[in-house]
């Protein structure tokens, strides 16, 4: 005889999950670094968790290989990390969700109030030189979360990094908030504050360890991708030019010249980075070009491939490598907004007139071999 199932079993398929969120609301997704929202005298105001979950985990790792990385952003606005009140510290960042995250796992066992400004998702060193972590952005975000009625004090803590766009003066005179500059390194924070917002000398020394200059390498690979594909299509048209075509010479100059350029692209974007500080001269399209050089002679050594070829194949390497060693200047601590734009000056035009030189040697060397 036919007997009902319990309440509690599961007609078909698996047992039901947990219920909703009481956070949840229609039309919004909760964003899964919410760890509950907390009262303030402005509203609710979402706690964040300061342990990286796998998404954050996997969002970091995408961001580091360039994937979609110019939407990986948080919303901008007032965040909390522990149990803030009205006393406690003020801290400010860029809705770069990599920062973001950089910063609230340093919190782990803090009670902050976190700002975060509308940098259109780049990180606080950039967002400032381009003036999006500025000084009007900083005090509209402070007047339009109530930061005034939130809290006791008037002192805001910003990442010493983002000094180039804020004035502090004007921000004081505006919001009447004072501004603190913070250290370099989110690490540094917890100390920071436990000291009186007392900074070590060492606070304030930037680095540039090698594995800082690592974990930018595979972005920098990332931006050629596309601009490799048409280059190496290119190369495959250009390499069948001549007064004759042989199937079997243009796949090999082919093989050649995408050889050369594959490591202009590993000299610039990858050697340089790793060997940065043992190699001579201060601009960055010098350092790749003598990289560049070196691997070009490696790729061409008993080849046994006519001359003019030869010195279109070191040519190529050592302009990509020149390029890519270029592209990297901004990502580094050692050169300004207009000292970026400077070397670009210099080095783009040798880039140009080194690159014709090798494309009428590659194409030429076929009429007058």
């Amino acid at each position: 005889m036919f007997q009902p199932k319990p309440d509690n079993e599961p007609c078909c398929g698996s047992p039901p999950g947990p219920p909703s969120s009481p956070d949840e609301r229609p039309g919004y997704r909760l964003c899964s670094f919410v760890e509950r929202f907390v009262a303030t005298p402005e509203g609710v105001t979402p706690q964040v968790k300061t342990r990286l979950g796998l998404r954050d985990w996997l969002g970091t790792l995408r961001a580091r290989l360039g994937i979609r990385r110019d939407h990986y952003r948080v919303a901008p606005g007032l965040y909390a990390a522990g149990s803030p009140c009205a006393d406690s510290p003020v801290l400010v960042t860029a809705n770069y969700k990599l920062s973001f995250d950089v910063l609230r796992r340093e919190l782990t066992g803090a009670n902050v109030w976190i700002v975060v400004l509308d940098t259109r998702g780049v990180n606080v060193w950039c967002a400032a030189g381009k003036k999006t972590f500025g000084t009007d952005e900083l005090i509209d975000r402070v007047k339009a979360v109530g930061l005034a009625r939130i809290v006791n004090h008037r002192e805001l803590v910003l990442p010493q990094l983002g000094a180039p766009g804020v004035d502090g003066n004007r921000v004081r005179k505006t919001c009447g908030f004072k501004v603190v500059w913070g250290p370099i390194r989110a690490r540094d924070l917890k100390k920071f504050l436990d000291s009186g917002k007392q900074a070590e000398p060492q606070m304030r020394q930037l680095s540039f360890s090698l594995g800082e200059r690592l974990v930018l390498v595979p972005v920098e690979l990332s931006l050629l991708v596309t601009p490799s594909l048409w280059i190496v299509l290119a190369i495959v048209v250009l390499s069948a030019v001549g007064p004759t075509f042989s199937l079997a010479l243009t796949w090999l100059r082919v093989v050649e010249m995408t050889m050369a350029y594959a490591v202009g692209v590993v000299s610039g974007a990858v050697v340089v980075p790793l060997m940065l500080p043992w190699l001579p001269w201060r601009s960055f399209y010098l350092k790749g070009g003598l990289v560049g050089l070196v691997g070009g002679l490696a790729v061409t050594l008993g080849r046994g491939v006519g001359e003019s070829r030869v010195l279109a194949m070191i040519l190529v390497c050592m302009t990509v490598s020149s390029y890519a060693a270029m592209n990297f200047t901004g990502a580094t601590p050692y050169a300004s907004p207009s000292g970026v734009e400077k070397e670009m000056r210099r080095g783009i035009p040798l880039q140009v007139v080194a690159l014709v030189i090798a494309l009428a040697l590659w194409v030429g060397g076929r009429f007058w071999s």
